[in-house]
């Protein structure tokens, strides 16, 4: 089960660096998974924190059913809800994926078994035991992902008010709440104390200052409270309304109509303490959704970033389950008020609740099945695996960047190679706190900027030729592409293709279509099949970086020649390396990139201009018509389709001319 993606590998590598997570820190998260690391004698690192997140997962399902039983008085409904929010496609593949959710939803349960106990608390004695035990679990919550603070914030205005009411809130006892709130936030003095170590690998952000753990506190890095910095996301109206459509799609619309329900049961039913907590949660999940739709500023439209809003739903989907749970217990009772027989309608409640988390079960098995799920380490492992001796890898980018650092650093895969990251090297922070841990690069300064300075701080600038000049003894890639900021190595460096990298090649080396063909036409082992995985995972954009690495060669040998100045003998050389490659792979593969059509036809239309004594000109133009028509039929938004269009008419025209010079050649 080592299943990582995106964020997963860099929270691993934080954990087995003892480092700093990316903002807010997540310390507690990395100290729980340090000690699975550490305690666990079994399976790689991954594996590791991965169980543990299922241990966190299974607690939080624990917590949810005590939840539903303690305020309905049924197991079945307890049953009903747990089973229908844990076995969701979401909350399933997220409770065995290293990542800081099931802990979230760990804490969610924790807070509504704790507002379950604080409301049947019957002595002051113990509702004070509740709320100091509350008060520190609120604060250690907040150690792990900031959205439960609109849980807490409810909660906490709902249990100040019963006590003022009480006649039991003095200042002293509020300053009590305030120190086990505090003591609950201890973890984040790791945040310095690891800063200030400075002995992880892999480390975000210098915490030694007030200013810099602050900084990564509040996550300003990335915008406080926003998913992403400098993203235009879609409207408020229009997450609310995907919320919605996930929510059924995810627990169904028996689980919203059964919410409903308890809603409308706490509102016609007699006055009774425990329905306060039914207004609770649900004005705490109106609240949370209204606000992460409002500071959502991601484009939902696009799968990927879908994705990555849809995890932050299993926060008011645990809510909507427990709501759920109660509806569907009260719906039962107001059954047996009008019924006798009592005991067939609770057989009956059963039978309802064991049916419909069974086919919960059985619709997300096959896709929550990740124990085969290798997809992204292998993709991570074919990227280092192909890289010479001693190289320097210039990482951009979530997928190679935190998947090659977790092979690297945790599992010991290719201590030669050095990897940096471009992004981070514009930070502050980054090489006054790693470049230490980097011997196999020269820092020419201890930041990178297009403009090389001396900034006001007193800290020297550098660009990337700068750096590829104090370098120029190892050979460089960058992977996945180059930042477009820093134009500087442009006059002196080129990009060679090198699988879904790049190699920085100094411009006055000759250039050997031949060899490098040679040296890239095998460069990883990839067997998964193109478009199996879901467009918004990070399994999808790894099989599709590795699809696209086998077109990389001929798409650089043909733009060369398109481009670059030279003599007609060597672009047609080029022209044909080029097409005779993309013949290769187009023949060999089933399926692929829908671009692969229209690259592949353009390379045929090339070659029927050179007249090549090898090639057939009536195939040539109907592989170039076959496949600009299957571009055109999968590719229905390129703004080019006119061009295209015009282009397969007039190779049409070609083509029957052509035939009818062979019908008169024959006469």
């Amino acid at each position: 089960m080592e299943v990582l993606l995106q964020k997963h590998w860099e929270l691993i590598t934080a954990a087995y660096e003892l480092g700093v997570a990316h903002p807010p820190g997540y310390p507690l998260f990395t100290l729980l998974a340090k000690l699975a690391i550490e305690l666990l004698p079994f399976g790689s690192v991954a594996y590791r924190v991965n169980l543990l997140c299922s241990v966190f997962g299974a607690l939080a399902a624990a917590f949810l059913f005590y939840t539903v039983v303690r305020l309905s008085g049924t197991h079945a409904a307890g049953i009903f809800a747990v089973g229908m929010f844990s076995f969701s496609r979401l909350t399933w593949q997220w409770s065995i994926t290293a990542e800081v959710f099931s802990l979230n939803n760990l804490f969610v349960g924790l807070l509504m078994v704790l507002a379950v106990c604080f409301e049947e608390a019957m002595t002051t004695k113990e509702r004070s035991k509740i709320c100091k035990i509350g008060a520190f679990c609120c604060g250690l919550s907040l150690c792990n992902q900031h959205t439960i603070v609109i849980y807490l914030l409810w909660v906490v205005l709902w249990v100040l008010f019963r006590l003022a009411r009480a006649r039991e809130l003095t200042p002293s006892y509020t300053l009590k709440l305030s120190f086990c709130f505090l003591a609950g936030c201890l973890p984040y003095l790791y945040l310095p104390a690891s800063s200030y170590l400075n002995k992880a690998r892999w480390t975000w952000g210098d915490q030694t200052t007030l200013k810099g753990f602050i900084t990564h506190l509040l996550r300003e890095e990335y915008g406080t409270f926003n998913l992403a910095k400098l993203e235009n996301g879609s409207s408020m109206s229009d997450v609310l309304m995907f919320q919605v459509t996930h929510m059924k799609a995810e627990l169904s619309l028996v689980v919203q109509g059964f919410a409903i329900v308890a809603c409308l049961s706490a509102a016609v039913r007699p006055k009774g303490e425990k329905l306060h907590l039914v207004w609770l949660f649900t004005l705490m999940l109106f609240t949370y959704s209204l606000f992460f739709a409002w500071r959502a500023n991601l484009d939902i439209s696009k799968p990927l970033f879908k994705g990555v809003v849809e995890r932050f739903w299993m926060q008011s989907n645990a809510v909507v389950a427990v709501l759920a749970g109660l509806g569907l217990s009260s719906l039962f009772s107001l059954g047996e008020t009008l019924m006798e027989n009592s005991r067939v309608l609770r057989g009956l409640e059963w039978l309802i609740a064991v049916l419909l988390v069974m086919g919960q079960i059985y619709s997300n098995y096959s896709v929550c099945d990740q124990s085969r799920n290798r997809v992204v380490g292998q993709f991570a492992r074919n990227l280092l695996t192909s890289m010479p001796s001693d190289a320097i890898i210039l990482l951009r980018g979530d997928l190679p960047g935190n998947s090659l650092r977790y092979l690297h650093y945790c599992e010991g895969m290719r201590p030669d190679i050095t990897l940096v990251d471009q992004e981070m090297m514009t930070y502050h922070w980054y090489l006054p706190k790693l470049a230490k841990h980097l011997p196999g690069a020269i820092f020419p300064g201890r930041r990178w900027n297009p403009v090389e300075t001396i900034l006001p701080d007193g800290t020297t600038t550098f660009n990337l030729l700068h750096f590829l000049k104090v370098n120029k003894h190892k050979e460089t890639f960058v992977c996945i592409g180059l930042h477009e900021g820093d134009p500087t190595w442009k006059k002196h460096y080129s990009l060679w293709p090198w699988g879904s990298c790049d190699k920085l090649v100094p411009s006055e080396t000759p250039f050997d279509p031949r060899d490098w063909i040679q040296r890239t036409r095998n460069l990883y082992n990839w067997s998964e099949a193109y478009g199996r995985f879901d467009s918004s995972t990070w399994e999808s954009v790894a099989n599709e970086e590795m699809w696209q690495a086998r077109m990389k060669t001929p798409f650089f040998l043909f733009d060369l020649a398109e481009t670059a100045p030279m003599s007609g003998e060597i672009k047609a050389q080029l022209y044909t390396f080029a097409f005779k490659m993309y013949k290769e792979i187009v023949n060999v593969q089933g399926s692929y990139p829908v671009n692969w059509h229209k690259n592949y036809a353009i390379a045929c239309e090339r070659m029927l201009r050179l007249h090549p004594e090898r090639e057939d000109p009536e195939v040539l133009l109907l592989e170039a018509i076959k496949h600009f028509l299957l571009y055109m039929e999968a590719a229905e938004d390129d703004p080019q389709q006119g061009r295209i269009l015009e282009a397969v008419k007039h190779l049409k025209k070609e083509l029957l001319e052509l035939r009818r010079l062979k019908t008169d050649d024959k006469k």
